[in-house]
């Protein structure tokens, strides 16, 4: 009976390497395409990031450059003269906005305003010029444009939330009311994401009018 169950067991192993043969032969190639996928997407991931990082440092050098210049004109027309993509266009924008406050304020503010409304512009930076506008236009925009443009930036989860509140809170200062002021500043108090500066300056203005910043 041995010889014949190792007959048996020699052609099942026979078969079994047939059948393998047989279908390497006919799938192999999709072993040998997903080997050559995955190498040739390490490949062309770490081609990217390299990519990615010489550019950002190329912009980075670029910007650098552009206001080493020593006239206001000539770092607003070198910066206007980079080549830029994606997030770099708000880098670029609040850059020139800045410079041109030195030459031309109401052309500023224009920048800032238009950069603000720019929806090739990433939330960030569209939220940052707002932010930025506020600031630099004070009494020259009405109190109302600026309580409104304030009132969407402070929105919960919004990135610059915790500033927002503080210049709203300076606005209602500066109409007078100073206990919607503290309300306010209170309130900024109790956020998570708020800096040890901006901690400190909501408390001392609390404290200058009146209120007490622990009390919550």
């Amino acid at each position: 009976m041995s010889n014949p169950d190792s007959f048996i067991d020699e052609v099942t192993e026979e078969l079994r390497r047939d059948r393998m043969t047989g279908y390497l032969r006919r799938y192999g190639w999709i072993a040998v395409l997903a080997v050559v996928l995955i190498v040739g997407g390490a490949a062309w991931n770490e081609w990217r990031k390299a990519s990615d990082r010489a550019s950002a440092q190329a912009f980075g050098d670029a910007v650098l450059a552009a206001l080493e210049n020593d006239a206001p004109a000539d770092r607003i027309q070198a910066l206007g003269q980079i080549d830029t993509t994606g997030p770099q266009n708000g880098v670029v924008s609040l850059l020139g906005a800045g410079e041109l406050f030195e030459s031309d304020r109401p052309a500023a503010l224009a920048a800032l305003r238009a950069a603000s409304e720019d929806s090739a512009l990433t939330d960030a930076y569209r939220q940052l010029a707002a932010l930025k506008y506020v600031i630099a236009a004070g009494s020259d925009v009405p109190a109302a444009e600026r309580e409104a443009i304030l009132a969407g930036l402070s929105q919960p989860g919004r990135p610059f939330r915790p500033l927002a509140l503080e210049q709203t809170a300076l606005l209602q200062l500066e109409q007078g009311n100073s206990e919607r002021s503290i309300e306010i500043l209170t309130d900024l108090l109790s956020q998570s994401d708020v800096s040890d500066a901006l901690a400190r300056r909501a408390s001392q203005l609390i404290i200058a009018l009146g209120g007490d910043p622990t009390a919550n």
